[in-house]
């Protein structure tokens, strides 16, 4: 998922909410593992997790730390059909976002 969003997040904003579910299930279920499977595996998961921060932004006015901050963040660029575009606002399937689109989201066509 890391790698998608680097390059061009492609679909809406409800879908990469389904795209970043099983972030959250990893977040859960994480201090259920073993000791010795965590620390072998954190900086991997801490250099994905570092990944995907670089190529979103936060949301305004929310937490950028905690359980769920995954949930919290923009791709910085959206790909979108032409058609969709609406001004310098949201495109199409971002359109539901409570905040207006930030100067750092780059919408591609």
């Amino acid at each position: 998922m890391a790698a998608e969003v680097e390059d061009v997040y492609s679909w809406c904003a409800p879908e990469l909410m389904n795209d970043i579910w099983c972030r959250g299930v990893l977040a859960k279920i994480w201090p259920m593992l073993p000791a010795r499977v965590q620390a072998s595996r954190q900086p991997e998961l801490d250099s994905i997790d570092e990944r995907y921060r670089r190529a979103t932004i936060p949301w305004p006015g929310r937490p950028e730390d905690g359980f769920g901050w995954w949930t919290r963040r923009v791709p910085r660029r959206l790909e979108a059909e032409a058609s969709e575009q609406r001004g310098a606002d949201w495109p199409l399937g971002w359109d539901m976002m409570p905040f207006p689109r930030p100067d750092s989201v780059e919408v591609v066509f």
